[in-house]
């Protein structure tokens, strides 16, 4: 029989590693527009989490790999990550200004990427397309608006 201190001492790590994972869900699910690992981190932190920077980039990938975050590179070619909206094959139209993003779905765009490896020759072929540009908020006022997205404001 395990007395109250060691059966504290077994729960303390896996209560631990399940409060990091739902704070860093917590985070995804509140934001709109992709953000990098540290600034997640940063967030988390700001927010009083006791949470290790190499958890998160352990948890995105492993959240990235069972397909429940989207992936991007920035410009700057730091990894960005979001909550997937959609559980369907998509592309991302982002905001340069305000990082705003809408997954887009279209037939077209996958008709175009089968012909383009068949015709080159490629089979087995994967794709991911993001489309980079200025959002209307953005280019009415000139600056971004986070006020759609909590995890900027």
């Amino acid at each position: 029989m395990t007395g109250p201190i060691e059966g504290a001492a077994l729960r303390t790590p896996r209560e631990r590693l399940t409060r990091q994972k739902r704070a860093l869900a917590g985070a995804l699910d509140a934001s709109y527009s992709f953000q990098s690992a540290q600034e997640l981190f940063t967030q988390l932190r700001s927010r009083g989490e006791n949470v290790g920077l190499t958890t998160i980039y352990n948890q995105l990938r492993a959240l990235a790999e069972a397909g429940e975050v989207d992936v991007l590179r920035s410009d700057d070619g730091e990894t960005l990550y979001r909550r997937c909206g959609s559980e369907h094959h998509h592309h991302h139209l982002v905001c340069r200004k305000c990082g705003v993003t809408v997954e887009v779905e279209d037939a077209e765009v996958e008709r175009w990427a089968t012909r383009i490896a068949t015709d080159n020759g490629f089979g087995g072929t994967t794709h991911t397309i993001e489309i980079i540009g200025t959002c209307a908020n953005c280019m009415s006022d000139g600056g971004p608006d986070w006020s759609g997205d909590p995890a900027r404001e």
